[in-house]
């Protein structure tokens, strides 16, 4: 149970509590943010609303602490974060449940989340103790007009403090997804978490300080955005920040100044069906693609672009399979289960609504209860149609019916948004040529968007992000290069 056994210490019986120099702390203000339930609609849990003086507190820790780490070798490093994934994974019941009932996650992929956080962990750190053993060593005659008489050697040093912004639809996976990075390159790592999703990132927090990580390393701060968001992107002892969301990452990034950003910020996933593709293949891919968790997923099939002449049979294998979608609680483990709030609800709602008003098909009656939508498939949605171009969030997928493979592409090129698309086809050698086309960071042949495995490179064109994910990418990027260079007296060859 969530706040209970070795998490007790981490919840005062009513709030849970803030992470600061290896303690588990209460907040000055004496106020608490509310986490609602989104299948209840109630208020499941509370955390600590924290000050802009506390938060200089941890930043300031965190710079103390992040010279220490550093000086920590890379096998200690190593050691530390494989026992936090060990933890992870042996705790991995009490932080599904918050996942459960915070974001409404269905049971058995909220356990599947935790898990794989913990082989995240465990990979991160072999790679690290990899890539950051190696350096480089150049020698000056290698460009023109030069003799051997200075040799670089060229290393990767930390960036100082790491600020982690992760989002509510993977608040355990997508933190550890750059806590774990930061950390085995010899950062300290400041995480603000997001509301909902937050009581499971404090439980996941709680495994890095069982498996002893120094004092100040490691930080978590929960609060409302409104008055410590801004307050940590913008603060002047913050060296990088890695987030993951959605609007706020555009202003972060107009804020953050001379600061390395690394962020992923949604995107309009677009699944291209040429006449030659396995039409029942493409059916199961887009319904996975499309409605796992019910569409809360930046990498969820977010427009059906399918040539015209099988449009027909493709729209009936795909209702025939939404069908047997089951719709209900997390708990029960539902395909489709509630969305993450009622404001998101909302906003689903108004896509959906606009399709109708426009004329768009419905293969399925619109239904919603509260924040639980039923799945729904528009047909026939045309470009005037708000749902062609924004990002519903939810278990709603519209249909274009396309009569060219280019008229496919120049949709898919014309969104602000670029992360990923993918193509169904037989033919691999046009499934390249469309692939080159796309103007998207990953391209899928036959298969629905995916991120992962999480050792793959993940990154977004255009408004979908900055820099790029993935454990060696995220390593590389929370580090620079340091050169160090030697001057000999006189030019010096091997066996000269």
């Amino acid at each position: 149970m969530a706040g209970s056994g070795v998490f007790a210490e981490i919840f005062d019986g009513e709030v849970f509590k803030y992470y600061f120099d290896g303690e588990w702390r209460k907040s000055s203000s004496g106020k608490s943010v509310g986490i609602v339930n989104p299948t209840t609609r109630k208020t499941q849990y509370k955390v600590q609303a924290c000050t802009q003086e506390e938060v200089n507190k941890v930043i300031d820790n965190a710079k103390t602490a992040q010279k220490a780490w550093a000086k920590t070798p890379l096998w200690k490093r190593a050691e530390l974060l494989h026992k936090a994934a060990a933890l992870l994974k042996e705790h991995k019941a009490p932080i599904a449940e918050c996942l459960v009932k915070e974001i409404a996650k269905p049971a058995k992929d909220a356990v599947t989340e935790v898990v794989r956080s913990g082989d995240l962990v465990s990979y991160c750190a072999e790679e690290g103790v990899r890539i950051l053993g190696e350096g480089k060593f150049l020698t000056s005659d290698s460009f023109p007009g030069n003799e051997r008489t200075k040799y670089c050697l060229v290393s990767k040093i930390p960036l100082g403090v790491v600020l982690a912004i992760p989002p509510f639809n993977y608040p355990v996976n997508l933190a550890v997804s750059k806590i774990a990075p930061a950390l085995i390159a010899g950062n300290s790592l400041v995480l603000k978490p997001p509301t909902q999703g937050a009581v499971a990132a404090l439980h996941m927090v709680h495994c890095f300080h069982l498996a002893g990580f120094p004092k100040g390393l490691i930080s978590c701060v929960t609060g409302k955005g409104s008055e410590i968001g801004d307050f940590l992107t913008m603060h002047p002892g913050v060296n990088c920040i890695s987030f993951t969301g959605g609007d706020t990452g555009v202003a972060i990034s107009k804020k953050a100044g001379m600061v390395p950003l690394q962020m992923e910020l949604g995107g309009k996933d677009a699944c291209i069906v040429l006449e030659d593709a396995d039409l029942d293949f493409v059916a199961s891919n887009i319904v996975k693609g499309g409605f796992s968790y019910s569409g809360q997923r930046c990498t969820a099939v977010k427009v059906v672009l399918v040539m015209d002449s099988v449009a027909d049979d493709l729209v009936e294998k795909v209702n025939a399979k939404i069908a047997k979608l089951t719709v209900g609680p997390p708990e029960d483990d539902c395909d489709i289960t509630p969305v993450v709030s009622e404001s998101s609800s909302n906003f689903i709602e108004g896509l959906v609504l606009d399709a109708k008003e426009k004329g768009a098909t419905f293969c399925q009656e619109y239904k919603r209860e509260g924040n639980l939508i039923w799945p729904l498939l528009l047909d026939n949605v045309r470009p005037d149609m708000r749902i062609a171009w924004e990002e519903p969030f939810g278990p709603v997928l519209p249909v274009i019916r396309i009569n060219s493979v280019e008229e496919g592409i120049h949709h898919c090129n014309a969104s602000n948004f670029g992360l990923q698309g993918c193509i169904f086809t037989r033919d691999i050698n046009k499934a390249i040529l469309i692939s080159d086309a796309m103007e998207t960071g990953t391209v899928q042949i036959n298969s629905a968007p995916a991120r992962g495995p999480d050792h793959f490179p993940f990154q977004g064109l255009k408004d979908s992000g900055i820099g790029s994910q993935g454990i060696t990418n995220s390593i590389n990027m929370m580090t620079k290069i340091k050169s160090t260079v030697i001057n000999l007296p006189t030019p010096t060859y091997s066996m000269g």
